[in-house]
């Protein structure tokens, strides 16, 4: 990562210096707690589970009643009340301060700390979690959870409920910038170590949306459909994968219902699911830790409780007095209550919240900007670069057009739960205090101003793109021609299309027929249409780019950095490429809602979405399956130089692959090897890939390096229903390496027993 310019530093400690000053004196801190005393669940040779049983043994009723719900919205809903102990965040959970247990005080916290503003504190952007996945970088995902971790504790939260991990089935969900993409093992693997990273600084982590949550219009009335095989290979075998390497002390179960068949034979919600909830979470994968729910989730007492429902969120509707009441009547035996206690204290004692809680300090807004630039870097993935048009050369470029997206005062971030709020206010429309719900937020990072820094001798004009013929006629007399689109996105909304809003097609396409050299810039929570896309010769995809995505991206755009990101989601040509073309219960004749901010008119009506479509086929594997060519495939990105791959050597007993990456260009570069399996014609899964391994590798120019790629067990084998297991079938396996889904020159068959 290249190092800030100082006059970059003192730009960035303008924007949040009076957020600082006033962030020690308007910080909450967290309530005392009882002196410590000789409490044998303090001694710290036990293990969680025996400091838990001994806590547990003194809490009253209420006690224990307390621990299985939040107290409210606290400080989310104007004018609700904030409980003493509270820090004002998504939610707080009362503590025993008799017995020295702290309360629990939740974040939002995806993509950095939610509600900072209201505050007065500063929390650091960063890339969305879409972007970041797409660096393949197991390192950087930890560093974005370590920062997360770090930001909590700074600011006295002790639990994040970030960790979005849901499957990217449709491209246009409105919450795929929160997630990692739409293949189980890359997701599961970057989103474990956010939790991993979240949880080194003795703050508990979340995974959520468990599980189907993979759209957001009626994401609390529809009903997901999908056999149980397919279940456990795409949606859950992700949430298995992330829940196994982290440990989380939560997951979070989602609004929808869902049918999985066998064993279900009508639908039930996620927060009341006892397959999902108690057979494979917690007997199956043997998870430790406490369900709670997606805040208002909760469909019942008795029912939701006896199904593995451990904590209701952000109230006490059905976990407060009905739940009293059915354990004082025994619809509810006291072992369950004690179990879900347990969940809960286990979690705090493992993650050290009880031994070290958070001491409230200042932010570091330059450590935490300077982490955020460092995982844009690896990002950004270069889609397009004909005529080597990239990088760009200060020396002989000498007029730039700058043409949208606001580009010259900010980058876009991602709305909803997600939004972190940006320091001194917003680049655009800015007003103090926290974001408004679904307001679109530009931080103030200005992709003109480096750019400038880069190339301060040539003539740079920005132009906002609102008048199409003007941006044409800026970009007709300048040398090199650069449009920023953007394509907002947030919780609560489904894109209708991958088509780029605004009548931004128009503008880029005029703006290429005017300069052919233009290159384009995309900001987005997702994959987009380009109809442009053989018109222009630059396309870089910079997703949400995060506090530091402007330096990252001029960095990239002059060659400072050499960009090694590679998309973990599959661009399509079009809507009419995907599975279901139109996204369900958007259709004009029925117009199902039930979401309060996506403000329908007409009553919400229930539907169905049919995941067995494309079953355990989720993106590239639909596509492939299907013969259908992409825009750009799935593991697709370039770089300003050129890797081969070659002698391929499988060994089926220790489920590894080696083979030789080289750099066969003239610049240094990072490369993602990526290694697929295509399994036997027996297990019906025979027409399409699967991701199995990958690893990345820097390589200096003529510099070669032998890897030896461990192949994941799971992706490697098909679920067996009538064994409740993952087997490897037998027959002849292809395995393939190479650099994307679609490039893979490498080929080897293997044979196994």
């Amino acid at each position: 990562m290249p190092s800030f310019s100082r006059t970059c530093l003192l730009s960035f400690a303008g924007a949040v210096v009076t957020v600082l000053a006033l962030s020690v004196s308007a910080q909450s801190a967290a309530p005392p707690q009882t002196p410590a005393q000789n409490w044998p669940w303090m001694n710290k040779a036990l293990s969680p589970d025996q400091r838990a049983q001994l806590v547990i043994q003194q809490m009253t009723l209420d006690e224990k009643l307390n621990f299985v719900h939040g107290t409210g919205w606290n400080g989310l809903r104007e004018h609700a009340e904030i409980p003493k102990g509270s820090l004002g965040g998504a939610g707080y959970v009362e503590g025993v301060p008799r017995l020295g247990i702290p309360g629990i005080n939740m974040a939002d916290s995806a993509v950095g700390v939610r509600l900072s503003g209201a505050g007065s504190h500063y929390a650091t952007l960063l890339p969305s979690v879409l972007g970041a996945a797409s660096s393949w970088d197991p390192k950087a995902l930890f560093l974005f959870g370590d920062v997360i971790g770090r930001e909590l504790r700074e600011t006295g939260y002790n639990m994040s409920i970030g960790g979005g991990v849901d499957l990217a089935r449709d491209p246009r969900n409105g919450r795929n910038f929160e997630y990692a993409g739409e293949d189980p093992l890359l997701a599961g693997t970057m989103v474990g170590n956010i939790a991993k990273g979240v949880q080194s600084n003795q703050v508990m982590g979340d995974i959520k949306h468990y599980a189907f949550n993979d759209e957001e219009t009626g994401r609390n009335i529809f009903n997901a459909e999908i056999t149980q095989r397919a279940a456990r290979e795409s949606d859950l075998l992700v949430f298995q994968i992330a829940i196994e390497m982290a440990r989380p002390a939560g997951v979070m179960c989602s609004y929808n219902e869902d049918t999985i068949t066998p064993p279900d034979t009508s639908p039930d919600w996620s927060c009341q699911n006892d397959y999902l909830l108690n057979q494979v979470l917690k007997k199956d994968w043997r998870f430790q830790g406490f369900v709670l729910s997606d805040w208002d989730g909760t469909h019942s007492a008795v029912h939701a409780f006896m199904s593995g429902l451990d904590q209701e969120q952000p109230g006490s509707i059905y976990f407060g007095e009905p739940l009293r009441k059915a354990i004082e009547d025994g619809q509810v035996p006291m072992s369950r209550l004690n179990d879900a206690v347990h969940r809960v204290l286990r979690s705090m004692f493992a993650n050290g919240v009880v031994d070290n809680p958070p001491q409230t300090e200042e932010v570091d807004p330059f450590l935490g900007r300077r982490d955020a630039e460092h995982i844009a870097d690896e990002s950004i993935v270069l889609l397009r670069n004909a005529d080597h048009i990239l990088p760009l050369s200060a020396g002989s470029v000498h007029s730039i057009a700058l043409i949208g997206g606001h580009a010259d005062v900010g980058v876009l971030s991602g709305g909803g739960s997600a939004q972190v709020d940006a320091p001194g206010g917003g680049a655009v429309n800015s007003h103090s205090g926290s974001a408004h719900w679904l307001e679109h937020v530009w931080f103030p990072t200005s992709p003109e101003r480096n750019i400038r820094l880069h190339d301060p001798a040539a003539d740079i004009q920005f132009n906002e793109g609102a008048d199409v013929q003007s941006a044409a006629a800026l970009a007709a007399k300048s040398q090199i021609a650069i449009v920023f689109v953007t394509q907002w996105m947030s919780e609560g909304m489904d894109r209708p299309t991958i088509a780029l809003p605004d009548n931004e097609d128009a503008l880029v396409e005029a703006v290429a027929k005017a300069n052919p050299h233009t290159i384009v810039v995309i900001e987005s929570g997702g994959p987009v249409g380009m109809p442009w896309v053989n018109q222009v010769e630059g396309i870089l995809a910079a997703w949400f780019p995060g506090i530091g995505g402007a330096q990252s991206l001029a960095d990239i755009l002059f060659g400072n950095v050499n960009p090694s990101g590679r998309l973990a989601i599959t661009f399509p040509k079009d809507d009419a490429q995907l599975p279901r073309p139109q996204i369900p219960g958007l259709m004009a004749e029925t117009e199902p809602g039930g979401l309060p901010e996506a403000a329908h008119q007409h009553k919400p009506v229930p539907f169905n979405v049919d995941y067995n479509i494309e079953g355990a086929r989720v993106g590239y594997k639909w596509f492939e399956s299907q013969h259908e060519n992409p825009l750009f495939a799935f593991g697709y990105g370039l770089s300003y130089t050129t890797f081969a791959f070659s002698d391929l050597n499988v060994d089926v007993t220790q489920r590894t692959a080696t083979f030789t990456v080289s750099n066969i260009g003239s610049r240094a570069g990072g490369e993602v090897a990526q290694v697929y399996a295509i399994l036997p014609a027996s297990t019906g899964e025979n027409t399409y890939k699967r991701l199995v391994g990958w690893d990345r590798v820097t390589l200096d120019p003529g510099e070669s390096k032998t890897l030896t790629v461990p192949m994941n067990q799971l992706t490697l084998s098909i679920f067996d229903v009538a064994k409740n297991a993952f087997v490897m079938a037998p027959g002849d396996y292809t395995i393939l390496a190479g650099s994307s889904s679609a490039d893979t020159p490498l080929h080897a068959t293997v044979h196994v027993e």
